[in-house]
């Protein structure tokens, strides 16, 4: 059942040192281009890594919280041309997440790195630094990367218990129970 999938998923930043099968990739990239998109605009774009010279770099495209990306199996960075949608990063988002949900599917672990505002030096944002290793069009923006791979290790998902049931209102704002 998916509120399975959902209850086992969790983010991760260790990875085997294993490649991930060309089958697998082509259906997660299939899921993702089956992601919903506002009026079926589609204004995302994916740039599907493996070479590990590139990995390496994307891993330091963002100074904190994207050094995992360098042990994946591979990423895919979720680029958007913004001009064609004025929600463009709330599709990217969609394609994203449903990039995290087939490859847990899989049985392959992911993990989420911001790039759109976020720095990359005093003088260059993350998303530049991200534009220049893939040689993305100008006028393309950088949303995130996505490692994936195969888990190095198997975090149990959170208990039910853990969840934040205090910010869940019924009704109107504030209103905590059901009746």
């Amino acid at each position: 059942m998916f509120i399975d999938l959902l209850r086992s998923r969790r983010s991760i930043r260790s990875f085997e040192d294993k490649p991930v099968e060309q089958d697998k990739i082509d259906l997660l990239v299939e899921a993702m281009l089956r992601s919903p998109s506002s009026r079926g605009l589609n204004p995302w774009e994916f740039v599907v890594v493996t070479d590990k010279e590139i990995l390496a770099a994307l891993s330091e495209a963002k100074p904190h919280g994207a050094s995992f990306v360098k042990k994946a199996g591979f990423a895919i960075v979720v680029c958007a041309h913004p001009e064609k949608c004025d929600v463009w990063i709330e599709d990217c988002s969609i394609a994203a997440l449903i990039l995290h949900l087939a490859a847990a599917d899989l049985g392959l672990g992911s993990c989420w790195a911001q790039i759109r505002l976020r720095e990359y030096n005093a003088e260059k944002s993350a998303g530049e630094r991200v534009a220049e290793i893939l040689a993305l069009k100008p006028e393309m923006e950088v949303e995130a990367i996505i490692a994936v791979g195969y888990p190095a290790i198997e975090p149990s998902g959170h208990d039910i218990s853990s969840l934040p049931w205090d910010h869940v209102s019924y009704e109107r704002f504030d209103k905590r129970t059901r009746e």
